[in-house]
């Protein structure tokens, strides 16, 4: 598989794993996408989260204490590393949401590090934040 066509699945990957918890209102899927050993830096978390079921656990939590509106990637870059076995991707985020009864919209940065393994790929880093205010 060429260079090309590696960071197209790249992409598709992780546009799927965000629909999972965001528009599609499914979390669990995410199992499917995150690494066994799965460590994740957060914004709400002081600590990292360590291993896919933590990791899991945060997005879960996060997904059941709001309804998503709107969710959107952009500014994608797709980096590729070790013959095409390793990937890091940037993009920003814009989500729109309801947290009880208040209207949000987040806007951020996301940066994942992904390893193609049992012929998929998985992400084994993930740190996200909001931009900063200046």
């Amino acid at each position: 598989m060429n260079d090309e066509s590696l960071r197209a699945e790249v992409w598709r990957t992780v546009q799927a794993l965000n629909r999972a918890w965001t528009t599609e209102g499914e979390p669990q899927k995410l199992r499917d996408y995150f690494h066994r050993d799965m460590v994740a830096i957060t914004p709400t978390d002081r600590f990292r989260r360590e291993g896919r079921d933590a990791c899991v656990e945060g997005w879960q939590s996060f997904a059941d204490s709001v309804t998503v509106h709107r969710w959107e990637e952009r500014d994608e870059k797709i980096q590729l590393y070790a013959g095409g076995q390793a990937a890091v991707v940037t993009y920003n985020y814009t989500l729109s949401c309801r947290l009880g009864g208040q209207a949000l919209a987040m806007a951020g940065r996301d940066m994942m590090f992904l390893v193609r393994e049992d012929e998929r790929w998985q992400v084994v880093a993930d740190q996200f934040s909001s931009f900063p205010t200046s």
